[in-house]
C-alpha cells in the first residue's frame, strides 16, 4: 500500500454517487433516499452537515453544474435537481424539482449516472434497464417550471448503459454500454455529437467502438484530448484518444492498464498527470480485495508498467469526485463511508 494522507466521514446509508462545488467547500453524497451534504476543505476529512431528504427518489450518479448552482442527481427515469445554494444553508426548498421521461421512452428506467452540457443548460441520463440515455431541457425546466416539456428525446445505445460524461468543450457525449448490441460480453464506449443530441438525440450517435468487458465509467482529460474508460469484468482501464473516435475508431484505443478486482469509479488527479481508480471487488472475490490503483498517465500511454501503488480504501468503492484543492472524494458503497485521498501525498511513481 501507498504512504499516503487519507481520511473517512461516515455515510448513514450506502453511498453512491459524489459530487463537489467548483470552488471545492462543499460535497454532496447520494445515500438511499437522501441527499448528504459534507463540508470540505478545512481538514482531509469531510465534514457531514446536514441530511436533504428526496424520498420517493433513490439518488444514484450525481453531477454539478459549471456554474455550481444546480445539482443533479440520477434517479428512477430523469434526475432530482437541488439548489446547491440552499442545500449549503440549509434552508427550505433545497429540492426543485424532477426530470422524467415518459413511460413510453423510459421503460423500466434504471437511472444511474447523469451530465450536464457546459453551459448547464441540458442534462444527459443514463438508463440502464432500457438501453439508451435520456435528454432534458434543464434551462426550460428551472426557468418555467417542471414537467412533460422538459424531456427531448433519447440516444439510443447498446446493453445497460451507465458511465456518461461530456468533452470540456461541449462537442461531444461520451456514454458507456456494459453489452454489445449482439449480446457479446464486450462492451461499447458510444460517441454522440451533444449539440445534436440536444436537438434531435436519436440521430446524434456519431461512432461506438469496443471498450473492453463490461466498461461502467467513463471521463475525459482536462483538455479532451484522451477519454478513460473502467471495464469492470476485463479489470482494466482503458485510454482512447479523442479524436481518433469519430476519425478512425480502429485505432482510437491508446493504452490498456491491468488494474484490481472489479474497476467502477475513476477520477483524474494532479494536473491529469495520474489517475485514481476504485477496484470495488463487488462481486466479494476469493483472494481480493477493494482499494484504489494509482495510475501514472505517462507511463500508461508509453505501454510502460503504470500502476505506481494502491490506496487503502473502504469496502466497495464506487464513484469518485475530484476537489479543486488535490483531494480526491470516494464513496464506499460497501461500509457506509465517504473517503478523503490527499492526492499531494502520493509518492511520485
Amino acid at each position: 500500500m501507498v504512504d499516503t494522507r487519507a481520511a473517512m466521514a461516515g455515510i448513514e446509508a450506502m453511498p453512491f454517487g459524489v459530487a463537489v462545488t467548483p470552488g471545492g467547500h462543499w460535497a454532496f453524497v447520494a445515500a438511499a433516499a437522501s441527499i448528504e451534504v459534507l463540508r470540505v476543505g478545512a481538514a482531509l476529512a469531510p465534514v457531514p452537515v446536514r441530511t436533504i431528504p428526496v424520498a420517493p427518489a433513490s439518488p444514484l450518479g450525481e453531477t454539478i453544474t459549471s456554474d455550481g448552482r444546480y445539482l443533479l442527481a440520477a434517479d428512477g427515469t430523469g434526475a432530482v435537481v437541488i439548489s446547491v445554494a440552499r442545500a449549503e444553508q440549509g434552508t427550505a426548498g433545497a429540492v426543485l424539482g424532477t426530470l422524467q421521461a415518459p413511460a413510453s421512452a423510459a421503460g423500466a428506467g434504471g437511472a444511474i449516472e447523469v451530465a450536464v452540457s457546459p453551459d448547464g443548460a441540458y442534462a444527459f441520463v443514463t438508463l440502464e434497464d432500457a438501453h439508451r440515455a435520456v435528454v432534458f431541457n434543464l434551462a426550460k425546466a428551472l426557468a418555467h417550471g417542471f414537467g412533460p416539456a422538459d424531456y427531448v428525446g433519447s440516444i439510443p445505445l447498446e446493453l445497460a448503459p451507465v458511465g456518461i460524461a461530456v468533452s470540456p468543450d461541449g462537442r461531444w457525449l461520451y456514454a458507456t454500454s456494459e453489452g454489445g448490441g449482439d449480446g457479446a460480453d464486450t462492451g461499447t464506449l458510444t460517441v454522440a455529437d451533444l449539440a445534436r443530441a440536444e436537438t434531435d438525440p436519436a440521430t446524434s450517435v456519431v461512432a461506438t467502438v469496443d471498450a473492453g468487458c463490461e466498461p461502467v465509467r467513463v471521463i475525459t482529460s482536462a483538455d479532451g484530448t484522451q477519454v478513460w474508460v473502467t471495464a469492470r469484468a476485463s479489470d482494466d482501464l482503458l485510454c482512447f484518444a479523442a479524436a481518433r473516435l469519430t476519425s478512425d475508431p480502429a485505432r482510437a484505443l491508446v493504452a490498456i492498464v491491468r488494474v484490481g478486482e472489479a474497476p467502477v469509479g475513476l477520477a483524474a488527479a494532479r494536473g491529469g498527470s495520474l489517475i485514481v481508480v476504485a477496484d470495488s471487488n463487488r462481486f466479494d472475490v476469493t483472494g481480493q480485495s477493494a482499494n484504489l490503483d494509482v495510475v501514472n498517465v505517462a507511463a500508461a500511454l508509453a505501454g510502460r508498467p503504470a500502476v505506481i501503488g494502491h490506496i487503502r480504501s473502504g469496502l466497495f468503492p464506487r464513484d469518485m469526485a475530484a476537489d479543486p484543492d488535490g483531494t480526491v472524494l470516494v464513496s464506499n458503497y460497501g461500509s457506509g463511508e465517504l473517503e478523503a485521498v490527499d492526492v499531494a501525498s502520493i509518492p511520485a511513481g
